[in-house]
């Protein structure tokens, strides 16, 4: 019973961590249940998602990562564009 607390906390922590660089609780969650030193190590060394390119979809407006190919919101192929968006919280460009 203990060891599944312990496996719980570090599933926990993964998640936390995963979260707070703007990926996905859940599967981080399992991944440091399941392997739970390592995993919180893994949550902490992932690229963070807040800091990819973004472009607009051209059918229903949605932004989405760079490296997404299809839409998430409505399927639509995307072609690699002109201009992305910059990352969240990235300052504006000087002019």
């Amino acid at each position: 019973m203990e060891f599944l607390v312990i496996l719980f906390f570090f599933g926990l922590s993964a998640g936390a961590v995963a979260r707070i660089r703007g990926n996905g609780f859940m599967l981080w969650f399992l991944v440091g249940f399941c392997v739970p030193f390592l995993g919180t190590v893994a949550a902490m060394l992932y690229r963070r998602e807040g800091n990819e390119l973004r472009r607009r979809c051209d059918e229903c407006g949605a932004v989405v990562p760079l490296y997404v190919q299809v839409c998430t919101r409505c399927g639509a192929d995307l072609e690699f564009p002109e201009e992305a968006i910059a990352p969240r919280g990235a300052p504006p460009p000087a002019d």
